[in-house]
């Protein structure tokens, strides 16, 4: 069984030119001649370019890697009989009536409409140009969104004195879209890796611009190092240098200067610095926050090794935060390297499952337990029910990264098409909004007329795909006849193979409900 493909992919823009061999990904009969389209070939002429996926700035990418186990992996069990937090009736407990609704934090909660947020839009291209539509699409869907690291040391227009930021028009942009659509319901999380701390933007956006919740990194699922995005000059790139970011190649060196010149560099890659994590500095950074304004503090941790993950869950536990996410490998990002999105760390239901057992022991110490919520390579409400289900009671949210983009790319083109359509036939924009997407009138009514052309298409979009999933989940519940999310449990799924049920302790499908069995029929295998 092969679970990898090596030396060829889409992302990279690669393929080999006949059969490869299984391990080593190359072409059976290497040719001398070959045009290289192999990820080996190109990368004897482009180098480094090579180790990312392709377009930057135009894609998300997801790891193709075939794990040994994942969420289908697993079924949802349905029953016929009674209903969970709902009268068992035929005319009460229907599908509509199951509450999606979610709620996390220790002293000051947050409602959601849905139990998910977005994965952190940092300072890559495409979530700062789609950020509009993710930020409006969030609000007025209720759901969290989550504006990722290094925002203000990108930001060219932003203002730093003595090493620190006091103002980054790039930031106060994200914080206000999403403020002034804001109905109730969800919230904006700031993030901050190594070089944000550095620069002060805890304390900024806290202070200065009245973010409530704050969240601290130490990764994430799709690479286990610092972030990184390409920078199109040479200009861009000594700006980052001086700023204090690792960039590569060194755009001061007079050999990189004179290879951008002739065009033999055609970009440059800014990266972030490992954090080194330590457990005194994790509650001290903590009570800073908290003494700062912060309201509400969660952690972000990735695909790591089990002890990194035991100590997440213990600091989480010690320092009483409000939200842990856990970033399981073979999720997406925009621009982590491609080979190690598919080879390094946990994938999700593995580290989803050790998480379950860390957080059940220190529940059964008496400890206090975080809210927890889990990522890596969720996309339709499936997922929802199957990542809420096995990390039940703890796991209270996903985190969905790739698709949430998605639906706000789409919605973006579609709403592109529609303007040009229009103008082209001399019709109403708002008119074609309410032909082409499903949910324009739903979104219209809760809007005065007069905004509603403000809303972009994306954003649209990303409300239409929110509500399916809230539709969708609310069947699958149902059909549990679970009614509220917190009623949702381990026993709501059944595993569909041997090695699934060792993974998780899901019973395998065979053995499920064998105690009941027997007490109906007296039955036992």
């Amino acid at each position: 069984m092969v679970l990898s493909n090596p030396n060829r992919s889409p992302a990279t823009l690669t393929k080999t030119r006949v059969k490869a061999a299984p391990i080593s990904g190359i072409c059976v009969t290497c040719l001398d001649g070959c045009p290289g389209p192999c990820e080996i070939g190109r990368s004897a002429v482009r180098g480094r370019e090579m180790l990312y996926p392709m377009p930057f700035g135009k894609v998300t990418s997801g790891a193709d890697k075939e794990y040994p186990c994942d969420f289908s992996h697993f079924n949802i069990q349905g029953t016929c009989v009674g209903a969970v937090g709902m009268e068992a009736d035929s005319d009460k407990a229907i599908f509509p009536a199951v509450d999606v609704t979610a709620q996390i934090g220790v002293k000051d909660k947050v409602t959601l409409s849905f139990p998910c947020f977005t994965g952190a839009l940092g300072s890559t291209e495409i979530a700062r140009v789609h950020w509009e539509a993710m930020a409006i699409g969030a609000a007025i869907s209720g759901i969290i969104l989550v504006c990722g690291e290094n925002v203000c040391g990108m930001d060219p227009q932003s203002e730093i004195k003595n090493g620190r930021v006091v103002r980054s028009p790039e930031m106060e942009r994200r914080v206000k879209t999403f403020k002034n659509w804001y109905q109730g319901r969800g919230d904006i999380i700031v993030q901050a890796n190594v070089e944000d701390t550095r620069l002060g933007v805890p304390e900024y956006v806290i202070e200065k611009l009245g973010v409530e919740s704050f969240e601290l990194k130490w990764g994430q699922g799709a690479k286990n190092i610092g972030g990184e995005v390409k920078l199109p000059n040479l200009e861009r790139a000594k700006q980052l240098k001086d700023r204090g970011y690792i960039v590569l190649p060194d755009p001061t060196d007079s050999g990189t200067v004179e290879q951008y010149n002739v065009r033999g560099i055609r970009e440059f890659e800014r990266h972030s610095r490992l954090g080194m994590v330590e457990e005194e500095g994790f509650y001290k950074m903590v009570e800073h926050l908290r003494k700062v304004g912060a309201k509400r503090i969660s952690l972000k941790t990735g695909a790591y090794r089990p002890a990194d993950l035991a100590r997440a869950v213990k600091f989480a536990s010690q320092a009483k935060i409000d939200l842990l996410t856990v970033d399981g490998a073979g999720g997406g990002t925009g621009m982590s390297p491609w080979r190690m999105m598919n080879e390094w760390g946990i994938p999700t239901v593995h580290l989803e499952c050790l998480l379950h057992e860390y957080l059940s022991f220190l529940d059964k110490k008496g400890e206090f337990v975080p809210d927890c919520a889990i990522a890596g390579g969720l996309s339709l409400e499936d997922h929802v029910f199957k990542a809420l289900a096995l990390g039940s009671p703890y796991v209270k949210l996903v985190c969905m990264g790739r698709s949430i983009m998605t639906a706000a790319m789409v919605g973006n083109y579609e709403g592109k098409k529609l303007a040009e359509t229009c103008a082209h036939e001399q019709r109403s924009l708002k008119e074609a909004y309410l032909e082409h997407f499903a949910e324009a009138a739903k979104i219209r009514k809760m809007f005065p007329l007069g905004d509603y052309d403000q809303i972009p298409a994306g954003a649209i979009g990303m409300y239409s795909y929110i509500s399916r999933m809230t539709q969708g989940l609310q069947q699958f519940m149902a059909g549990a006849r679970k009614f509220a999310l917190k009623h949702i449990t381990r026993d709501d799924l059944v595993a569909l193979t041997e090695e699934a049920a060792r993974i998780s302790g899901i019973p395998f499908v065979m053995d499920s409900d064998a105690d009941e069995v027997e007490k109906i029929l007296g039955y036992r295998r």
